[in-house]
């Protein structure tokens, strides 16, 4: 292998997996895309999912990021996350991984000319260019108005916008 068949195979990966990867936040357009979607369930409690790719913490911000600016948006002050599921692999952000692998094996042959016989022992380094894999994140959440209670899952919801907003 020359000096240069490593460094264009780690660039074919790296292009692989840039080709799928986490939608800037909205709603999500089209069934199977990218972005939120919620579902008043009473008067003042939703489930609010967000749909991605990647990394699954990205993913739950901008689920949290969508349940703040609802709950604003209805004219509340605070909401509390009552169920939360997240749906996704630890290593959903895809990119170069690399494995290894050890194998052994032996094989005889037996012909006109005499009898063959070989073993061995191989090592195989592998690279997986899986690109990012879906993601979502699902919030049922409960919201009410006043001083935000003080529970671990309760946010007050404009604190929420003014931390996660930025950054997304």
């Amino acid at each position: 292998m020359n000096r240069l068949t490593l460094p264009m195979i780690a660039a074919a990966g790296l292009a692989l997996s840039a080709c799928a990867s986490l939608a800037p936040y909205g709603p999500q357009t089209g069934s199977g895309g990218q972005g939120y979607v919620e579902q008043r369930i009473e008067s003042n409690r939703f489930r609010v999912t967000y749909n991605g790719v990647g990394a699954p913490g990205p993913v739950a911000e901008m689920a949290l990021l969508r349940a703040a600016e609802l709950t604003t948006a209805e004219g509340y002050d605070w909401f509390e996350v009552t169920q939360r599921w997240t749906d996704g692999r630890l290593d959903s952000a895809g990119g170069l991984r690399p494995s290894v692998s050890i194998g052994a094996g032996s094989s005889s042959y037996g012909g006109r000319y005499g009898n063959y016989r070989s073993s061995g022992v191989g090592v195989g380094v592998g690279l997986n260019f899986s690109g990012p894999s879906p993601t979502s994140t699902a919030l049922e959440v409960v919201m009410g108005r006043g001083e935000t209670p003080a529970r671990p899952n309760a946010y007050d919801a404009r604190g929420v916008e003014d931390s996660l907003r930025p950054r997304l």
